[in-house]
């Protein structure tokens, strides 16, 4: 692009000029929505080459803005775990929603600043919208709920953390952890995820106050021994404050019993956080929503739609109905803010960030275009896949180890169960570039595991992964 300007004018260059990068830029996305299929899911990637690649640009003279994109869109081609593929049965990483990417973009070029509402009305009242739908289909009261977008999943965690130790001692939000009497000590599943010890490391209470408890037969939290452990812990002087039930656990999908683990809080005192970064998608389905039950009765949830409601990252949330609660969290003043608007909340008074990105606006765009109905269809056809593969698993010999009503699929060998064999398998599969899935361990039981995370995925993409994995236990056996 020889006209493009160089320099300081680069930042903002003719409109008919900027016209034309983007026109390239939409072509460049078109052909990887139109190849992706044929590509490897996860090519091999030499890193002494992808590193002197990079390095090639050392930003001491301009380079052609075209030659750029092409130049990284063929480095993010080659060297890129391709989550958006259709066989890609993974992590909760989807394939963004169109209207997603559009949001993002959106985004990126208003930059709305979400500290404070007077800077950003409209960005701020389409996030409290969004909150208070999604925490109405979990349950909550609408007009009640709070909270605030996040960066993920870890982020929404520790506010509920942070949130619980506020409301169960008032003074540590002034004198730390010197104003209890005790050690606080809090307790998830042994299949959680393990960001609750990074958690725990931050806001100062320490790692061993992670109280992983095990988990029953169907891998859910075992919720008579983790009555008995809280006992033990207050005889021994502990402060048991917080209890998470983790509602579509990383490795299986599992649930754990909501209902159970609330009763419980009550009798013992303690506060309930649900993390369903994924599985609260399912909230949206009519269908699926029951396997939710109870979820309603937790003091804050944390919900990603990053995960299963198909957005690009990082779109996290945290939501209550304890609002004041949040405002004594996060509370703090300064004269260089922006006085208060009466009726509106500043975003950076109830929320861990202050200056942040407009996250909503990619979940807004979608729903506002699929409709609820057209999640619920999605997030159904996820689940229905997911049952074909259990299926077609068991069928050539597979043995289903986990119990769920949501897209992840754990199996394992009945002939050979230990870790090395499955291990072999999913990295052959990897290698093979036909489809990506990973080795799991569930309760210290080998497995491999495939999540229907891809709004791409077809039928024939679960027979191209069942096909894939024969094949690869073959070729390992």
């Amino acid at each position: 692009m020889d006209d493009f300007p160089v320099g300081r004018a680069s930042f903002d260059p003719p409109q008919q000029v900027a016209d034309r990068l983007w026109r390239h830029v939409a072509d460049v996305l078109r052909d990887e929505r139109e190849l992706i299929a044929a590509r490897d899911v996860s090519p091999p990637v030499d890193a002494r080459h992808l590193r002197a690649a990079v390095a090639a640009y050392d930003f001491d003279r301009p380079a052609d803005p075209e030659a750029v994109i092409d130049e990284v869109a063929e480095l993010l081609r080659a060297a890129t775990v391709h989550t958006t593929h259709p066989r890609y049965f993974g992590l909760f990483n989807p394939t963004p929603t169109l209207m997603g990417v559009i949001g993002d973009a959106l985004a990126a070029a208003f930059n709305p600043q979400l500290a404070a509402w007077s800077h950003a009305p409209a960005a701020a009242e389409i996030e409290a919208h969004l909150l208070r739908f999604l925490g109405g289909r979990l349950g909550y009261p609408p007009e009640t709920v709070a909270g605030s977008f996040t960066s993920g999943g870890a982020e929404a965690n520790m506010t509920a953390v942070l949130l619980a130790l506020t409301r169960t001692w008032p003074r540590y939000g002034t004198e730390g952890l010197r104003a209890l009497n005790g050690r606080p000590v809090m307790y998830a599943s042994a299949e959680s995820h393990l960001a609750w010890l990074k958690i725990a490391h931050a806001t100062g209470i320490g790692r061993d106050a992670v109280r992983l408890v095990p988990t029953g037969p169907g891998l859910g939290l075992d919720v008579p021994h983790l009555a008995r452990r809280a006992a033990a812990d207050r005889a021994n002087g502990d402060l048991p404050f917080l209890v998470v039930a983790t509602a579509g656990t990383t490795a299986a999908g599992v649930i754990d019993p909501l209902h159970e683990l609330a009763d419980l809080c009550g009798d013992l005192g303690m506060r309930l956080h649900a993390d369903a970064a994924y599985g609260g998608a399912a909230a949206l389905s009519d269908r699926l929503r029951p396997a939710l039950a109870g979820i309603e009765r937790a003091d804050s949830i944390t919900l990603d739609a990053h995960k299963w409601l198909s957005v690009p990252m990082g779109a996290g949330a945290l939501l209550s109905t304890d609002a004041d609660g949040l405002a004594e969290t996060f509370r703090v003043t300064t004269s260089y803010m922006p006085a208060d608007v009466p009726g509106t909340i500043d975003p950076y008074t109830s929320s861990q960030q202050w200056s942040r990105r407009f996250m909503g606006l990619k979940l807004f765009l979608s729903l506002a275009v699929a409709g609820r109905a057209g999640y619920a269809e999605q997030l159904e056809r996820d689940a229905r896949l997911a049952d074909d593969l259990r299926v077609a698993l068991k069928t050539t010999g597979w043995d289903i180890v986990n119990d769920t009503p949501l897209p992840v699929v754990c199996f394992a060998d009945p002939g050979d169960g230990t870790w090395e064999h499955h291990d072999a398998v999913a990295q052959a599969v990897v290698r093979s570039g036909r489809a990506w899935i990973s080795p799991v361990r569930l309760d210290g039981r080998a497995a491999l595991r495939a999540c229907v995370i891809s709004h791409r995925t077809t039928s024939a993409d679960v027979d191209e992964l069942v096909q894939a994995v024969n094949d690869a236990r073959k070729a390992t056996a």
